[in-house]
């Protein structure tokens, strides 16, 4: 595919604004259609970037015949079905994480997009920020391996609003959610499947309907494990902070940036040709429709995080 891929970007709210920041430093792409909630806080944020299509309904982007991707910004509730959607169109795919918070809904997806040969990816970021890509290179050159995964996954969220302090239509889920990330990380970095998995969960919130706290255990077939913290109860610094202990050094990653144990900052800026994460997450989709490849972090890579994360919810259902 030599010309411009055409892109329909679905949720104009925090996220979706840093993938429309993202897109405007790659070459060969334009997002041509606008999806969101409220129209006049999407034509908003459409005039901004020059955006000339905008709508309530995804289905109208689908519609387009110029569209040749989405990309899913939306609801966590909504993310299987409306993927279900693009691929049925015939458009290409890049859906926020989580992929889904019921498991089989997942599995649809991974067969239609089979059925459909059209790329279809999950936005597991951190496979993609410079910090864990540095890391990830120093394993693959067999120079450094992970013995155990520390992370701590704390926001301040005790009412429903988005990382631009607005107020969300959904609830967010430290589960399906935040955990995704970092269960999906500890595999793909030990290059081993995870094997042995637990959590338990704080209190329901009673107004949310949700746990606020919880802590989750795992351990890869080839030994490694990994301690994670998640809780929307933290009142100071906000972040995912992951600590690597590995058999040849101990490594901290801040989103984008690392350092080593003792706090000295690694220069992780050729890493990549960019130090932004989302970027980088949708410069891969793009090639991947370009080159007719799967994508790093496609769906069939990613499935089986929702397999761990369904039977964690299983054993929390039924302590």
């Amino acid at each position: 595919m030599s010309k411009t891929i055409k892109v329909a970007l679905a949720g104009a709210g925090a996220f979706g604004i840093k993938h429309l920041d993202g897109i405007q430093n790659i070459d060969g792409v334009e997002v041509v259609s606008l999806i969101g909630r409220e129209f006049a806080k999407t034509q908003e944020v459409a005039n901004k970037y020059g955006i000339g299509h905008v709508t309530t309904d995804l289905n109208d982007s689908l519609a387009l015949q110029e569209v040749d991707a989405v990309i899913l910004c939306t609801p966590t509730q909504m993310h299987a079905s409306q993927t279900l959607a693009c691929l049925k169109a015939g458009k290409h795919v890049q859906v926020e994480i989580p992929l889904c918070d019921v498991y089989k809904e997942g599995q649809e997806v991974l067969r239609v997009q089979k059925e459909t040969g059209l790329v279809a990816m999950v936005g597991h970021t951190r496979r993609f920020n410079p910090s864990h890509q540095w890391v990830n290179h120093k394993i693959k050159a067999g120079e450094f391996n992970i013995q155990q995964m520390d992370v701590q996954t704390y926001f301040f969220r005790r009412t429903n609003m988005n990382a631009l302090g607005q107020a969300r239509s959904w609830t967010d889920h430290l589960l399906w959610h935040h955990s995704a990330h970092t269960v999906d990380l500890f595999a793909y970095q030990c290059g081993s499947p995870i094997v042995k998995a637990n959590a338990v969960q704080g209190p329901i919130h009673p107004g949310l309907g949700i746990a606020m706290d919880m802590s989750i255990q795992l351990q890869a077939a080839n030994g490694a494990i990994c301690t994670l913290s998640l809780s929307f109860n933290n009142d100071g610094p906000l972040g995912t902070y992951f600590r690597y202990i590995g058999d040849t050094g101990t490594y901290l990653a801040r989103y984008d940036d690392l350092f080593t144990g003792k706090e000295e900052k690694i220069d992780v800026s050729q890493v990549a040709v960019s130090m932004n994460g989302i970027e980088l997450q949708d410069r891969e989709f793009f090639a991947a429709i370009r080159e007719g490849r799967e994508p790093n972090s496609a769906i069939a890579q990613v499935l089986p995080c929702y397999q761990v994360l369904h039977d964690l919810e299983q054993q929390l259902t039924t302590g």
